[in-house]
């Protein structure tokens, strides 16, 4: 159920997995319902199919939602006990790629995310990165048991151990996310994620931590699609203030892979954000939006509006809709379908309280927190 057309007064009701890509953006500013519309479509999804569920939370909104529904939050932060490791690693994936090449290639980019420099990692210092994770993989292929995971730690001594310059500089700028104060991502994975409905609460990550951190939620929603395609089962991703993913290059080539990539693995991605100008200033967003087919455009802001419009081909009369709309109100694309639609949710429910993100409603419902 996506809203009443407001047009034909007729109810909307779509299923996007019959798309030629499923992928979709939830698009609109502060207090239009954008968040609202998600969780909806959420819900939507855990009553109507058998289908798991995945939501990146950067705000602590969705938590409540899930909580009720039976789902698991994971709060990912500092002082919590949940812990992902970003070394785990998928055996059971039947694609092009080899395990180990994809979890290399997602090493490489957590390593040039935390090596940082205008320039990135430089090549001699990528092959002294894919030497080491080839090195550290080789007791858990022989004995596949949790405990022969490697961690973090085990990247860096390898690191170490090689005694060159390059390998030194990279395990060096490891150090702080190994002994040091950031050390957060150094435990094995102690969080059970097989729960049909999961929420990643990243609220708690402060400003160094946010950055590995989304790309390490990011690998481990991939890791989680992978085991569902292996059984046949789809998976809906949802990431609330998508364009906080866009800003890093690392994490937004990640997102762009997702887009590409999720619809054969049997992913159905969503993207919600109040910043559209931060979202189409990312050089990836092309890649995004050509693999989206699914737009839920709520009002917009004036400057956001004119970016829109040149983006989606929005004509003046379309164009109506997305201007001071009521919240729950705009324009649905759905691949060549173009629908103005509103949706007047009664408040009186449960329902309502747990789908609201108003500060004034929320602050009332003590539950809900």
């Amino acid at each position: 159920y996506y809203g009443m057309n407001a047009l034909s007064n007729n109810v909307i009701m779509a299923d996007r997995k019959k798309l030629k890509s499923a992928n979709g953006m939830y698009l609109g500013s502060t207090g239009s319902g954008k968040s609202f519309a998600a969780k909806r479509e959420l819900i939507n999804v855990f009553l109507a199919t058998n289908d798991r569920i995945i939501v990146v939370d950067p705000m602590g909104e969705y938590a409540p939602l899930v909580r009720r529904l039976g789902g698991q939050v994971i709060e990912i932060a500092p002082d919590s006990p949940h812990h992902i490791s970003p070394m785990d690693l998928q055996m059971n994936i039947n694609d092009e790629d080899s395990p180990l090449s994809m979890k290399a290639d997602f090493l490489l980019s957590l390593c040039e995310l935390i090596v940082g420099g205008k320039e990135g990692l430089q090549p001699i210092e990528k092959t002294v990165i894919d030497r080491a994770v080839q090195m550290i993989y080789q007791p858990y292929f022989a004995d596949p048991r949790p405990e022969n995971m490697p961690v973090l730690g085990d990247l860096l001594n390898a690191l170490m151990a090689q005694g060159i310059p390059e390998a030194e500089r990279v395990a060096q700028a490891l150090d702080l996310y190994v002994n040091g104060s950031l050390n957060f991502f150094n435990h094995r994975t102690t969080v059970d994620i097989r729960n049909r409905l999961v929420c990643f609460d990243i609220k708690g990550l402060g400003k160094n931590l946010k950055k590995p951190g989304m790309l390490i939620v990011q690998d481990a929603v991939w890791n989680t699609v992978t085991v569902n395609r292996s059984i046949g089962r789809a998976t809906w991703y949802f990431v609330d203030e998508f364009h906080l993913l866009l800003k890093e290059e690392q994490t937004a080539a990640y997102s762009a892979e997702i887009w590409k990539r999720f619809r054969k693995w049997g992913g159905v991605p969503t993207g919600a954000t109040q910043n559209p100008k931060d979202l189409l200033s990312s050089p990836e967003i092309e890649n995004i939006l050509e693999n989206s087919d699914f737009i839920y455009l709520l009002n917009l802001s004036a400057g956001d509006r004119k970016l829109m419009t040149e983006r989606l081909n929005i004509s003046a009369e379309q164009l109506a809709y997305v201007t001071n709309a009521d919240p729950g109100s705009g324009l649905l694309f759905f691949q060549n379908v173009i629908l103005p639609f509103r949706d007047e949710f009664p408040k009186d429910t449960e329902l309502y309280k747990l789908l609201t993100t108003k500060p004034s409603e929320v602050a009332h419902d003590g539950e809900s927190r």
